[in-house]
């Protein structure tokens, strides 16, 4: 069985990695210390990536504002669904929104639009 996260959590994951790329690639520019081109480089890849990292920060926090808030049967907390189906932030509930859709095994295509359920 697949590991599945809520997509919010995925989303701020990958935000979060995007900060740790760019710090890594800034502490790569001490490496070229005596070519000031690739050291501007560097630090300006570092840089769009933590750029990058604020942008999407920005855009989950948008996402987030229009989440439909639910209480987990599983473990009482409040979390948020985005689309058809979610999982739970706490426990890895599945979640679903879609009353044809409960029962089903869980499948995070539901949220495609092409699907066919």
């Amino acid at each position: 069985m697949k590991p599945y996260k809520s997509k919010i959590n995925k989303i701020r994951s990958f935000a979060l990695a995007l900060i740790f790329i760019g710090f890594v690639v800034m502490y790569g520019a001490i490496f070229f210390k005596n070519n000031p081109v690739l050291v501007l480089i560097f630090m300006t890849l570092g840089l769009l990536c933590i750029i990058g990292s604020t942008v999407v920060y920005a855009w989950i926090g948008l996402l987030s504002t229009r989440a439909v808030q639910v209480q987990c049967p599983n473990c009482h907390k409040y979390t948020k669904v985005l689309g058809r189906v979610d999982m739970c932030m706490y426990c890895n509930e599945p979640l679903t929104l879609d009353p044809t859709l409960e029962g089903k095994e869980f499948d995070q295509s539901y949220n495609n639009k092409t699907k066919k359920s």
